[in-house]
């Protein structure tokens, strides 16, 4: 990150917000156990938008689009509002839950799977009216460097990981990398 947080503490990020906003500013983002507050709903993965987050619960609109590369920076596969729209050797399935769970806590869900490996590429939820919480993934950046998101902690590669950070966005996108 371009200015690293420190654990249990506040940080912020002053980017600029990038064209084509989808989310409000105000978003919050929980990757792992960090919390990124007031974001667009972005998430730049060293320098690329990877990731936008576009939400309005009150309509049970939660959409994700993800592009997704190989551990060489090769793009494999696209998400494009929970759509796939580049999906190579037809590896990836998404599924897709809109409608509000049993309690009032469960929102809309997106779950994305590597059906070569059975492994959870990305798992996110709305948590509340401008709360998405990203569970779980393990992808690559378009550098190919790795990227893990349990619910302890978010890592990049074998540099950097984020546990329990809280970083102020200031309505722009949330930088990893």
């Amino acid at each position: 990150m371009d200015e690293p947080a420190v654990s249990g503490k506040t940080s912020s990020s002053s980017h600029a917000v990038s064209g084509g906003v989808l989310a409000k500013p105000g978003l919050e983002l929980g990757i792992g156990s960090n919390l990124f507050r007031n974001s667009n709903g972005v998430v730049r993965i060293h320098g690329k938008e990877q990731l936008v987050i576009e939400t309005n619960r009150e309509q049970g609109v939660f959409l994700i689009t993800l592009d997704l590369y190989d551990e060489y920076g090769g793009r494999i596969a696209h998400l494009r509002r929970n759509a796939l729209t580049l999906n190579k050797d037809d590896r990836f399935a998404v599924e897709v839950h809109l409608e509000p769970g049993p309690s009032s806590a469960e929102g809309p869900s997106v779950r994305l799977t590597d059906l070569q490996s059975g492994g959870i590429v990305l798992a996110a939820a709305m948590t509340g009216a401008h709360k998405v919480s990203l569970l779980y993934g393990k992808l690559y950046s378009h550098r190919g460097i790795q990227v893990e998101i349990t619910p302890n902690y978010c890592r990049i590669g074998s540099g950097t990981t984020l546990f329990g950070d809280i970083v102020e966005s200031r309505g722009g996108p949330v930088i990893l990398g």
